[in-house]
């Protein structure tokens, strides 16, 4: 039978937490490590949509790439949204492990990914790590196209790749070679970007001052949604899992969609 402890040492492969970001909270945040395991979900956040399928569906253990809890917590009640979807997962007995930042990070993460749809020649970490043991591996992902590109045909691309993309962004008017890629809010590796000599930084959501600070650097910078930049992501993990682990039912959220909608 496989458990939960053997799903995080899977997961820790895959996306080892050495990766993680020092102010996350990765790993197993929520269950019994020896619990048994036969149905697992992945999605990229837990809401009330992503719980109520998860216990409806008698999952045993959610991978949820955005931490909950993120910080600590002096308690757990239903008074908080959070508390609520905490609680509902605990008298379930749903265990939650959440890979975020060292799954971004890793070599097989969402920056990879991305890196791979764009094929970039190459693809290296934008922000190397420093730790024993991670030689390759880092936050960022950085890169070539095989041949130079404008801005709209690189967001038409990922576009026709990445539901629910969005594409909106500020373009330096050069043609672009150099790809920097943070997905998620990654507009703290856009100095990186400008240190690399990249004349495009690829995130999912940035602040108007990222924006700003892009336009002066004279960088391309392209926002595709924090959700789309991340989701497709969650898909690929749902089946290595089940590729490398037989007797699991795995599968990627059904009810999950991005929050945010264009009105007009």
């Amino acid at each position: 039978m496989t458990t939960v402890t053997d799903i995080s040492a899977w997961m820790e492969k895959v996306a080892p937490l050495e990766l993680s970001e020092s102010w996350d909270n990765t790993g197993l945040l929520l269950g019994d490590p020896q619990a048994t395991v036969q149905r697992v979900l992945t999605c990229l956040t837990l809401t009330p949509e992503t719980v109520g399928e998860a216990v409806a569906e008698d999952v045993d253990l959610v991978i949820a790439h955005h931490p909950l809890p993120f910080k600590p917590v002096a308690k757990i009640t239903t008074e908080t949204i959070a508390g609520q979807l905490l609680w509902s997962l605990a008298r379930a007995g749903v265990s939650v492990y959440s890979p975020h930042t060292a799954w971004d990070s890793a070599e097989l993460g969402i920056n990879a990914q991305l890196a791979r749809m764009l094929a970039l020649n190459a693809s290296e970490p934008l922000r190397a790590s420093e730790k024993d043991g991670l030689s390759g591996l880092g936050a960022g992902r950085l890169g070539n196209l095989q041949q130079a590109a404008e801005l709209t045909s690189i967001a038409q691309r990922l576009g026709e790749l990445i539901p629910a993309c969005r594409p909106r962004g500020v373009d330096s008017g050069r043609a672009i070679t150099c790809v920097a890629i943070a997905c998620g809010s990654g507009g703290s590796l856009l100095p990186d970007a400008a240190r690399r000599g990249c004349d495009l930084f690829v995130t999912g959501e940035a602040t108007f001052h990222t924006c700003l600070e892009a336009q002066a650097l004279g960088i391309s910078l392209l926002m595709i949604g924090h959700f789309a930049s991340e989701r497709f992501s969650m898909q690929v993990l749902a089946d290595a899992l089940a590729s490398d682990l037989s007797g699991l039912n795995v599968w990627s959220s059904r009810s999950e969609k991005d929050p945010v909608r264009n009105l007009v």
